[in-house]
């Protein structure tokens, strides 16, 4: 039997929506960096352990988290390959933000960068 691999994908609409939760996009930052039990991403977060299952409940069904049991725990992990419509999506309007389509315009300044531009002239209505 053969199983076309776009049917496995999760749909583009599940994925905003899964993201559309400040929540989701935390735990999904805080899955970037290491697998996580239930228990530690309730520690990160001021609500419940079901509150948590709920948000991630809506990553697995939207593909962007997967889990495996180690011992008694499941460990969740994320999965980010559907984040490809996101970044797909968002390519579309980079231009709005940056003519010249540079990546770094997307990451804000510090202050200490700040006062460096301001100290060269940038400044508004110049």
């Amino acid at each position: 039997m053969v199983v076309d691999k776009d049917l496995l994908m999760p749909s583009v609409d599940s994925v905003f929506k899964a993201i559309a939760h400040p929540t989701r996009r935390g735990i999904i930052s805080l899955l970037a960096i290491a697998a996580r039990s239930v228990k530690e991403l309730t520690a990160e977060f001021e609500m419940s352990q079901p509150a948590i299952s709920q948000h991630l409940k809506e990553l697995r069904d939207a593909g962007l988290v997967s889990s495996h049991r180690v011992g008694l725990e499941q460990r969740y992990k994320l999965t980010p390959r559907p984040l490809k419509y996101v970044l797909e999506w968002s390519d579309k309007y980079r231009t709005l933000i940056d003519p010249a389509g540079h990546a770094w315009s997307f990451v804000p300044l510090t202050g200490e960068q700040r006062k460096k531009r301001v100290g060269k002239g940038e400044r508004h209505g110049r």
